[in-house]
C-alpha cells in the first residue's frame, strides 16, 4: 500500500473562484498559472480556467504545452525571453512577452522577423524588482512603437503593497503619469488589487492566489480578508492519516531536539506527512490541523516524513484517522500564518512524491 498522503484538487472550486474574480471586474482576466498553477498542476488547472481571457506563466515550455493542447487565449511570459533563442518560439506559438530590461530590447533588435511580437512593457512603479524606471519609459515606448519586430504593446506594472494597509496609491500615481500619453492596453492589478482597488483594473487584471482559494490578505488589513469572507473556495486539500498513536507522560519530549515537552499526560498521533512532502519544517507546535474534522495542533519538530499531533481531546482518533493539513475546513493561509510564511509558499512547495487526485 502507498503512503496515505494525497493532495485533492477540486477543479470546480477553480471555476468558482474565477467567477468571483469575474464578478469583481469588467476587465479582461489573465489567470496566473505559473509554478505549475501554484502547485495544482498546469493542464488540468488551465482547463478549469478555460473561461479566462488569458494565462500568465514563466516557462516557455509550459506556454508551448498549453498551445499544443488547444488553448487559444493570450499567453503571457511574465519574465519575457531569457535568450534570443526564445523569440522564434514566442513568435511561432503567438505568445505575449514581457519586456522589462534593456537586454531584452537588444534581443528584439537582433530578431529578423517583422511585426510578429506582442510585447508587454513593464514599468517599475516602486517595487524595484523588474521593469524600466519611469524616466526611461518614454524613450523605450518610442523605440518599441517603431520597432520592426513588434506588433502591439501593453503597459504593465506590479504592486508591492496591494495586500497591506499602505495600499497602491503611490505606485498607481507613478504608473498613471507614465501611461497617460499612450493609448495602449494596461495591466496593473494582482489578486489583492483586483479585490480591493477598482481604480487599478484597467484593461487586464492578473489574479493568482485568489483563483486557488486562498486570501491575498491573510496578513493584511481590512474587514473582509479571509478566503471564506471573500467567497473563495479552497482548491487543494492536503490530507493524510495517522499511522501511530502513543501515550506520553509529564516531562516527556517529542521529536528531534525534544523541542516539545509534555506538561500533562497526552495522547499523540503520528501523521504520514513531513517536509519532504512540502509541509514546512519550521511550523511550530500548535500549528492547526484537522483530525477527522476536529481541530487540533502539531507537536514538536516536523520530520522529513512525519509530524506529530495532539490527540488529548480526541478520544476517538486512532490509527487510520484522516488528517487534513490544509484545504477544506482548514484554510491554507491560517496554516501559513502559524508557520510564519504565506499560503503561496505552502501550495507551491508540494513535492512530486505526493499523489495528486483531481
Amino acid at each position: 500500500m502507498p503512503r496515505p498522503i494525497q493532495a485533492h484538487i477540486d477543479l470546480s472550486a477553480l471555476e468558482h473562484n474565477l467567477q468571483v474574480a469575474r464578478r469583481a471586474t469588467s476587465a479582461r482576466i489573465m489567470a496566473v498559472i505559473k509554478a505549475a498553477a501554484y502547485g495544482h498542476g498546469l493542464l488540468h488547472s488551465a482547463g478549469a480556467l478555460k473561461a479566462a481571457d488569458g494565462f500568465a506563466l514563466l516557462d516557455i515550455r509550459d506556454a508551448v504545452q498549453l498551445r499544443e493542447n488547444g488553448f487559444r487565449q493570450v499567453i503571457l511570459l511574465l519574465e519575457g525571453a531569457f535568450t534570443p533563442d526564445d523569440l522564434p518560439l514566442v513568435d511561432e506559438y503567438d505568445l505575449a512577452c514581457v519586456i522589462h530590461s534593456p537586454h531584452q530590447i537588444a534581443m528584439l533588435d537582433s530578431y529578423p522577423r517583422r511585426g510578429g511580437l506582442s510585447v508587454w512593457l513593464k514599468v517599475n512603479s516602486g517595487m524595484n524588482r523588474l521593469g524600466f524606471a519611469p524616466s526611461d519609459v518614454c524613450a523605450v515606448m518610442e523605440k518599441l512603437k517603431s520597432h520592426p519586430a513588434v506588433r502591439d504593446i501593453t503597459l504593465m506594472t506590479h504592486f508591492s503593497h496591494a495586500d497591506e494597509a499602505s495600499g497602491v496609491a503611490a505606485q498607481l500615481e507613478v504608473f498613471n503619469a507614465v501611461a497617460a500619453p499612450y493609448r495602449v492596453a494596461r495591466s496593473l492589478a494582482n489578486s489583492a488589487a483586483l479585490l480591493r482597488y477598482p481604480a487599478t483594473h484597467a484593461d487586464w487584471v492578473r489574479p493568482g492566489i485568489m483563483l486557488y482559494g486562498a486570501s491575498p490578505f491573510a496578513h493584511g488589513s481590512g474587514e473582509q480578508h479571509t478566503a471564506q469572507q471573500l467567497g473563495l473556495k479552497p482548491v487543494m486539500t492536503l490530507q493524510s492519516r495517522i499511522i501511530s498513536v502513543r501515550k506520553i507522560g509529564v516531562g516527556e519530549r517529542i521529536g528531534y531536539g525534544g523541542v516539545f515537552r509534555a506538561e500533562a499526560p497526552m495522547r499523540v498521533g503520528v501523521v504520514a506527512c513531513g517536509y519532504a512532502d512540502g509541509y514546512p519544517r519550521h511550523a511550530p507546535s500548535g500549528t492547526p490541523v484537522l483530525v477527522e474534522g476536529r481541530r487540533t495542533g502539531i507537536l514538536g519538530r516536523v520530520s522529513m516524513d512525519m509530524l506529530s499531533v495532539d490527540l488529548s481531546t480526541l478520544s476517538t482518533a486512532e490509527v487510520g484517522s484522516r488528517v487534513t493539513l490544509w484545504g477544506e475546513g482548514m484554510p491554507v493561509e491560517e496554516v501559513a500564518q502559524a508557520a510564519g510564511t504565506i499560503s503561496y509558499e505552502l501550495l507551491c512547495a508540494l513535492t512530486a512524491r505526493v499523489p495528486v487526485v483531481v
